[in-house]
């Protein structure tokens, strides 16, 4: 899974590497980003493209109570074309989710080691993300979810599972501004490459989702 991730970076560089021409609204560096939290997310309505906050945690249009986004801040790409939940959005409403790193635990007997992840070749990159838009006659709300795999052979002898970071160069495709085949979603993430990653061990501060700042990412040498 994916539980918690960094977007440290500064907001012209994410404009430019992404395209935004359009200043991304309360943007700040984020050092701990958690489940439930607005999250940076870009989407293509096929006129614009345009970077805005997102609630991490998807709760489907058709939902009678958003406390569903808390279990559903992940889905399983291997399934999720197949799930009512998912199925549409899929085919539809997909997104990219910014970040410079992610965290993971590893168990260890009885305690669990907190790592950040990242890429080696890139500072921002992006989750494979889908999206809904939630709405009643007293609130709205736009909410995404991260979609995972199987962990590479890198990542599994920390977790099991790891988000889907898609490759610089296929990003655009993945949020173009066309209808796909549910199946065809899954096929095209089966088909990623996978960047080179690294590890870095950080201290259990980051454990707690109160705590925000540079402390998170301090590598234990």
């Amino acid at each position: 899974m994916c539980g918690r991730y960094t977007l440290t970076a500064q907001e012209d560089d994410i404009q430019r590497q992404f395209g935004l021409e359009v200043p991304i609204p309360e943007f700040e560096p984020r050092y701990n980003i958690a489940p439930g939290q607005k999250v940076l997310a870009i989407i293509d309505d096929g006129k614009q493209r345009r970077g805005g906050f997102m609630y991490w945690g998807l709760v489907p249009s058709w939902a009678k109570d958003p406390k569903i986004g808390y279990k559903m801040i992940n889905a399983r790409s291997e399934t999720a074309h197949e799930k009512p939940s998912f199925k549409n959005l899929m085919a539809a409403k997909r997104c990219l989710i910014l970040a410079d790193s992610f965290y993971e635990w590893k168990k260890e007997d009885k305690d669990k080691i907190p790592f950040r992840i990242m890429p080696k070749n890139r500072e921002v990159f992006a989750f494979a993300g889908l999206w809904d838009h939630w709405k009643t006659q007293e609130e709205e709300r736009f909410t995404c979810t991260i979609l995972t795999k199987e962990a590479n052979e890198f990542m599994e002898d920390i977790h099991h599972r790891m988000p889907v970071i898609l490759p610089k160069e296929r990003q655009n495709h993945w949020i173009e501004p066309v209808q796909w085949q549910p199946g065809d979603a899954a096929q095209f993430i089966e088909q990623l490459t996978i960047d080179d990653l690294y590890a870095e061990q950080v201290s259990t501060y980051v454990n707690s989702a109160k705590n925000e700042g540079p402390e998170c990412i301090q590598p234990i040498t």
